[in-house]
């Protein structure tokens, strides 16, 4: 019995061009081994109502054609569920389809989808929020919402939206407990990590596995600009974690106490109170992968 897939395309996400997508779905998907439809995201978060119609409707796998917000949106919806997620990744970093090794290439990657290897993901809840891979409360959260406001995508709209946010931006105070030993500080990055990357290769995480029922939250102290080129290098070469500034504390449950409320799930800009309750979700989400490189 055929497997059915419905492919959710945002189609303005990342810099690709998405008219080509459905004809190279139905080129390389297996015909023997699924059925499928597709629809595109009309609006911000219509993905999740998609995906959850989906998941309702015994669809066996929903897969998100975009970035890292579209997978955010669809995989959040399908928590808990016993619908798959897939990934195309079109978008501007694709931080989690990096690091599971989903090809960036759309034939590529749907070739990976007829290989049908999935895992059982964990996810991260805070409050009664969720999200997939990254969530952070310090500058990269700025950083989310001024891209999500302008026009210019991809890796160069990130590089001018850092440029420009970062000499206007003040260290964030944070309270961290975990298990009761209480840690406060000023900080620039405050990132709870279940998976490894932003996107485009920028890694705050490196050891993070979205499979051990743990996260990992990445602190980043503040520097002076002279030290910013070095440390944008040592996230490229995944060391950023092990230099004087970086710090990683694994977890499972923590309590953090922000002073601005300001965050991203998945690089999605979110609103949050002053005071968070984070912890992983074991195995909460099925979702196809590429083979370990």
């Amino acid at each position: 019995m055929k497997q059915r897939i419905q492919f959710i395309i945002n189609p303005i996400s990342g810099v690709h061009k998405k008219t080509d997508i459905p004809g190279l779905i139905d080129m390389h998907l297996d015909h023997d081994k699924y059925e499928y439809d597709i629809s595109y995201t009309e609006y911000r978060k219509h993905a999740i109502k998609l995906a959850k119609k989906c998941s309702k409707d015994g669809i066996d796998i929903v897969c998100a054609v975009g970035g890292d917000g579209s997978v955010h949106e669809v995989g959040t919806a399908l928590i808990g569920t016993k619908t798959q997620m897939a990934i195309i990744p079109v978008g501007s970093g694709n931080g989690l389809a990096r690091h599971l090794n989903i090809p960036l290439n759309v034939k590529d990657a749907i070739l990976c989808i007829n290989d049908g290897k999935y895992i059982h993901m964990d996810t991260v809840k805070v409050n009664n929020k969720a999200f997939i891979g990254i969530g952070g409360y310090g500058f990269d959260a700025v950083v989310a919402k001024e891209f999500d406001k302008g026009k210019k995508r991809g890796l160069l709209g990130y590089i001018i939206t850092v440029f420009k946010e970062f000499f206007k931006y003040n260290p964030l105070n944070v309270s961290i407990d975990i298990d009761g030993k209480v840690k406060s500080l000023p900080v620039m990055l405050c990132t709870v990590a279940n998976s490894s990357q932003f996107g485009n290769g920028f890694t705050v995480s490196p050891d993070s596995d979205v499979e051990d029922g743990e996260l990992e939250l990445f602190i980043l102290k503040p520097f002076s600009i002279w030290n910013a080129p070095r440390i944008a290098y040592n996230f490229f070469r995944k060391k950023a974690q092990k230099k004087k500034f970086g710090e990683i504390i694994r977890f499972k449950k923590a309590r953090i106490k922000l002073s601005k409320k300001i965050a991203h799930y998945d690089g999605e800009p979110i609103d949050v109170t002053y005071e968070l309750s984070v912890s992983v979700v074991p195995k909460s989400l099925h979702v196809l992968v590429g083979n370990k490189k």
